[in-house]
């Protein structure tokens, strides 16, 4: 008897051990949605009208979500404006909105459907969930009344806010996110919320948070819920318009994930004569999945394993004092190469590199950038530059920034330098960069020619330097250090 009990608390103990560990990984999938766009409308559509365009859209998520469950993922994330698509005056939108209630009224509206107003999209959403028995979230539209009482009230007597909602498994509500920052004619047909919200849920594979597009380069709410609230995991649902040389959606996202410490689910709409593509599942070391095409219209299912809680990881990065060695490199003056040059309407500070190895400092305010590199065969008709800027960016908002990065010029002319470039054939045998930063917000970025990443091909050292770890097996587009500085916004 003593025998068999003795074995039945191993195998509880071995079942308990594996349950552990299972819950240590999680499954995780984003879909690149090409979103079926209304036509031009100068008045709104009939209710039916738009909701026989959100269905089509959702018949094309319902098969992601289907296919993502298949491969065993526990969560998916589709992209901002993956229902009923953007540019919308604030009538036109209004039928495809939806009264969204708050998660805490504990609602699953796959088997509730009438408790609150008609809410189709919601109650398919979470039919998605349940039926699959995978978390889903999504991108709709919320409305919400107001009246004169309340002296921020539209004209129009309601608040609309562009809004993503995720469903657990059993089809739940369990999170709703108003996006905060608003990208320039979004402001058009939603509102913004009177504050940020900072918006997190449990699930048993690690805490999550969720924000939108925009808000990603803004203080609230990314680094409150990274740095105060320390999910483990955001998801990222967005409609990014790509710009190169730093902001393209998979070089960007990834580098966030990496200088914030945590998972991040990128789900991108897919339109390319808008520049829309990119989206990934990224971990703090580097991308786990990613997907770039400007070539088809096709969507796309990323499917992959995540840690549940990177912190806890063996993997995971240690704290970077971003300034420190670059604090210690003493500063030259101005060389015979340096030149100014536009970069998304930044004006950078650049110098030349005119041989295939060195070492080069450009400084631009308190910023100052180093690089020591060794090209492993320069071409002649390539030409690339270290650059710096340390600066507020006003273009399509308002943020601080400072930047350290290597990049490839588009010509031999020093006119086109920070100018849009995708290819490129030169590579490095190595590269150090730093610069001495004002904030600890900084991002890494290796970006290789015809727009890949170098995931495991790079590393950041604690003294802040951004070194090859082998010889880049690709041509180098740009190496960066993108640095956010939120305090002087």
């Amino acid at each position: 008897m003593a025998a068999l009990q003795a074995l039945a608390r191993a195998v509880v103990a071995a079942v308990l051990v594996l349950q552990a560990g299972a819950s240590e990984r999680f499954t995780a999938a984003v879909y690149e949605h090409a979103v079926i766009l209304p036509p031009p409308a100068a008045a709104p559509p009939s209710p039916e009208d738009a909701l026989e365009l959100m269905n089509r859209n959702m018949d094309v998520l319902e098969r992601a979500v289907k296919e993502a469950a298949r491969q065993g993922a526990r969560i998916i994330v589709t992209p901002e404006d993956g229902i009923y698509g953007w540019r919308f005056t604030r009538e036109t939108v209004y039928p495809y909105l939806e009264d969204i209630p708050e998660p805490e009224v504990d609602w699953i509206p796959c088997t509730d459907p009438k408790r609150f107003a008609p809410a189709p999209v919601l109650e398919r959403l979470s039919c998605m969930a349940r039926n699959n028995s995978i978390y889903v979230a999504a991108n709709i539209g919320d409305k919400k009344l107001c009246n004169s009482s309340d002296p921020s009230c539209p004209s129009d007597g309601r608040y609309q806010y562009n809004t993503d909602v995720v469903f657990d498994s059993e089809g739940k509500l369990v999170a709703r996110y108003h996006k905060y920052n608003l990208f320039m004619s979004e402001t058009i047909p939603f509102n913004i919320p009177k504050e940020p919200e900072a918006v997190t849920f449990e699930t048993p594979f690690g805490k999550f948070g969720i924000f939108t597009c925009f808000d990603i380069l803004f203080h609230d709410p990314a680094v409150v819920l990274v740095s105060k609230l320390q999910v483990d995991t955001v998801l990222f649902l967005t409609a990014w318009m790509n710009v190169l040389p730093f902001l393209t959606a998979v070089e960007f996202h990834s580098a966030w994930a990496m200088g914030m410490g945590v998972n991040l689910l990128s789900a991108n709409t897919h339109n390319i004569n808008m520049a829309m593509t990119g989206s990934g599942i990224y971990a703090p070391d580097g991308a786990r999945a990613y997907y770039y095409n400007m070539k088809t219209e096709d969507g796309h299912l990323l499917v992959t394993e995540l840690s549940s809680h990177p912190r806890l990881s063996p993997a995971y990065p240690p704290a970077i004092s971003w300034s420190s060695y670059a604090s210690s490199v003493k500063r030259l003056s101005p060389n015979d190469h340096e030149f100014s040059g536009l970069i998304f309407h930044d004006v950078f500070t650049f110098t030349e590199l005119t041989k295939s190895e060195g070492n080069f400092t450009v400084c631009q305010k308190d910023l100052c950038c180093h690089l020591s590199y060794k090209m492993a065969g320069k071409q002649e008709d390539e030409v690339y530059v270290l650059g710096a800027f340390d600066g507020l960016h006003v273009v399509e908002g308002q943020y601080y920034l400072q930047i350290c990065t290597l990049l490839k010029c588009k010509s031999t002319d020093h006119k086109s330098c920070g100018q849009p470039v995708e290819t490129a054939q030169t590579k490095f045998d190595l590269f150090s960069l730093s610069g001495t930063f004002g904030t600890n917000y900084v991002f890494p970025e290796v970006l290789y020619s015809d727009i890949q990443l170098a995931p495991g091909e790079f590393e950041v050292l604690r003294d802040g330097r951004l070194i090859s770890k082998t010889g880049p097996t690709k041509p180098v587009v740009t190496v960066t250090l993108f640095g956010r500085w939120y305090e002087k916004d």
